[in-house]
């Protein structure tokens, strides 16, 4: 292809060690962000910011409740039609401007983030959603810097594979943008997600009305503005805020509904997938769904495994972020014998992690992400606290005085298919289940049968014949699969991302397979010496 766009690397991870320059500027951002909350979050549709909704909402820091951080309008079916009238609109401009234009605006956008963004997207990131200065730089500054450069480079690349062309025809392949405009629905937990979402469609020529979670609202509006320095023109991506009434009643039946990116609770994509199948025969298009909802994440560990490997494996991988990663480990299988070794170090582990607010430092863990959350994890616990098939190995406090702290817990049972070890909490609750490891490939059986996700899942073993049997029966138990590694922190670029059963659709975000979701092929055949008598050779006489 002739235009090749500067090649992709993952950008490299700032530690924030003590002393360091970009420990003092995000400290200088948290604090900027905190003197001037709460901040003004309005929708922002056709490049122009709208408010006065008559609906509000606000966001508080999940760790401090005394803290309001923005205040922001909920659009209502009106300013969603807005929306999607200025995507249509803007979308003909759009979808036939050169690709190297399109491109130009997302390695715009990723040097800005990379660059004199960067602080204020993780400090707006730690302070909406409770995330350790570490946990932020990994997501909104590293991972959506990667996500912007390696769908650009991606998308260069797509339109390489050609079909043949015998002599006198020239056969091609063109990718257009999608008939329409993509609705892209983003959670909370992820800033990267929340950018990725609208701007993969964006890149391939489609526009976009995009509708973040309220409570990340505050580094999404951040997002918006970085797109607008980077030159994104009006209409391309118009972002509706607020709770969901107005976007389920105006865009999910609207006619002109050509794709969802979606990332969030398996009940809401269900619940999509429903209206627009009930709307079916009126789109223009067959709408493209591409959505990742839960997971029951598994860690399986082999008696040959390593301890010590597996004990930091399950504390990273059930507590970073409060277990509110989609791909966060919540249950696991140990042998027996292993288990009675590993119990009292992980128990003393788990105890020492610290928590409190993400600004300070020191905190391996911040709060889950609001009322709602902690009151589904704190339920959990109590009920499992009081049930005799299950008992408490570390952890089980919840205090939500101040914020929405739940301590990193650890319950062991018996029972594999334990109600803990069945349904999904995201929060940090990780259950265990000792086994009896003669039967390595029973135990496998067991963890594939037990959830209808299949997200993400690990093994640990040292036994190459272990790993391979594990790889071979839980083949689809997870779309992304872990050997001797923690279940959560795929980068792009090297771990495209998705899973599969009521997971999601598997379309790999961070990867062409997904960028091939919000394009239309169309293929051209040019003759150059077209036939001009009708009949076929066989017809003349003997």
């Amino acid at each position: 292809m002739s235009v090749q766009p500067p090649p992709p690397r993952n950008e490299p991870l700032l530690e924030y060690r003590p002393g360091s320059p970009e420990r003092a500027a995000v400290r200088q951002a948290i604090d900027d962000l905190t003197a001037n909350a709460p901040h003004r979050l309005p929708l922002h549709i056709d490049g122009s910011d709208v408010e006065g909704t008559g609906q509000l909402f606000t966001v508080i820091a999940p760790h401090r409740h005394q803290l309001v951080l923005g205040e922001g309008h909920t659009a209502t079916e009106p300013e969603v039609t807005s929306a999607i009238v200025a995507a249509l609109r803007a979308r003909r401009e759009w979808a036939e401007a050169s690709f190297e234009s399109r491109a130009a605006v997302f390695l715009r956008a990723a040097d800005l983030l990379a660059g004199p963004w960067r602080a204020r997207v993780n400090a707006a990131t730690m302070l909406g959603q409770s995330k350790t200065v570490y946990q932020a730089e990994i997501d909104a500054a590293a991972e959506l810097v990667d996500f912007w450069r390696f769908n650009v480079h991606f998308a260069a690349h797509l339109n390489d594979d050609q079909p043949i062309s015998p002599p006198g025809v020239w056969n091609r392949m063109e990718l257009r943008a999608l008939e329409g405009f993509v609705l892209a629905i983003t959670p909370f937990n992820f800033t990267s997600i929340a950018g990725n979402l609208p701007t993969a469609p964006a890149i391939m020529g489609n526009t976009v009305v995009w509708k973040p979670a309220t409570t990340q609202q505050l580094a999404a509006t951040a997002l918006m503005q970085v797109l607008e320095e980077a030159g994104l023109p009006p209409g391309v991506i118009n972002m509706v805020t607020g709770h969901s009434g107005g976007v389920a009643a105006a865009a999910l039946p609207h006619p002109d509904l050509a794709g969802i990116h979606f990332t969030g609770s398996t009940g809401t994509f269900h619940s999509i997938w429903s209206v627009v199948s009930d709307n079916l025969g009126g789109y223009r298009t067959y709408p493209r769904l591409v959505g990742e909802t839960g997971g029951k994440d598994f860690v399986v560990v082999h008696e040959s495994a390593s301890m010590d490997a597996l004990l930091v494996g399950l504390l990273r991988g059930a507590f970073e972020y409060q277990g509110q990663k989609c791909s966060a480990a919540s249950r696991a299988y140990v042998p027996q014998a292993m288990w009675d070794e590993l119990r009292g170090p992980l128990a003393a582990a788990t105890e020492s992690l610290p928590m409190g607010d993400p600004t300070d430092m020191r905190n391996f863990m911040g709060a889950v992400i609001d009322q709602s959350a902690f009151r589904t994890h704190a339920d959990a616990i109590t009920a499992a606290r009081a049930d005799d098939s299950i008992s408490l190995v570390a952890g089980g406090e919840c205090d939500d005085s101040e914020g929405w702290f739940v301590r990193p817990t650890i319950f062991e049972t018996p029972d594999p298919h334990h109600d803990l070890m069945e349904r999904e909490l995201f929060g940090p609750i990780l259950t265990v289940h000792p086994y009896e490891e003669s039967d390595w490939e029973t135990i496998l059986r067991t963890v594939d049968g037990t959830s209808p996700y299949a997200l993400t899942g690990a093994v640990f073993a040292s036994d190459r014949g272990a790993i391979d049997v594990a790889s071979r029966v839980l083949r689809n138990a997870a779309g992304n699969f872990y050997i001797n590694d923690k279940p959560t922190g795929a980068v792009v670029g090297q771990q495209p991302f998705g899973g599969a059963r009521t997971s999601g659709t598997n379309d790999k975000a961070g990867s062409p397979l997904n960028l091939l979701r919000w394009v239309s092929a169309r293929t051209i055949k040019e003759t150059f010496n077209p036939p001009t008598d009708w009949r076929y050779p066989h017809q003349l006489p003997d």
